[in-house]
């Protein structure tokens, strides 16, 4: 009978870090590969958590176009700051999905003062969108979710990061808090408010 290979079950001990399947390492070591400057372990992170940061950043701003953009944003600067950041946690996403908010802000700011500008040049028209964007517009949900972004954006800040991280972005509100460096009963009690304030936004708006 031939012989299994040889593994920890029959006493040969776990295998070598550098042997480990980069799909079995846990984010914290594949970041710590990462600040190394193992571009495969960064590429692990990516296959692993991009997709989760794409939806993440279109519940941010309801476009699909931009949701890519930030995604791509997000990662960049994760692989900028590899080498300054550690995490708290197993899990890469509360920091990813928090970059994605600050760049989605940005976004946010960009595209206000092109408006404002066209508007002090007398353009009454939005700039060209591509056609993507132009079927999502369509659909009845989408409308729904700009109508919401639009009142998360203007709750106060520690409410608002509060709500993207854990009602957009789904985050426990343990990795949230972590994630912002705060309390955890502090956290629920920053939804809850949050919570409040956009149940009253919402509803001013639709009468």
């Amino acid at each position: 009978m031939a012989k299994s290979p040889p593994n920890a079950a029959q006493g040969e001990g776990p295998l070598p870090a550098e042997q480990i399947p980069l799909a079995a390492l846990a984010d914290a070591a594949l970041w710590q590969r990462s600040a190394q400057g193992d571009h495969a372990a960064f590429g692990a992170l990516f296959e692993r958590h991009s997709e989760a940061v794409w939806n993440h950043a279109y519940r941010l701003t309801a476009s699909w176009s931009t949701a890519e953009d930030l995604t791509s944003s997000t990662f960049l600067a994760a692989w900028h700051r590899r080498a300054d950041m550690r995490l708290t946690r197993e899990s890469a996403l509360p920091w990813l999905f928090t970059v994605a908010g600050n760049l989605a802000r940005t976004e946010f700011r960009g595209r206000s003062r092109l408006r404002r500008a066209l508007s002090r040049l007398g353009g009454d028209r939005e700039p060209v969108t591509d056609h993507a964007e132009r079927v999502e517009d369509r659909l009845d949900g989408e409308d729904r979710l700009r109508r919401v972004l639009a009142a998360v954006d203007r709750l106060p800040r520690a409410e608002r990061e509060a709500v993207q991280l854990c009602l957009l972005g789904e985050l426990s509100t343990a990795e949230a808090a972590d994630a912002l460096g705060i309390a955890e009963v502090s956290l629920r009690s920053r939804i809850s408010r949050a919570r409040s304030r956009l149940r009253a936004l919402l509803a001013l708006e639709a009468r």
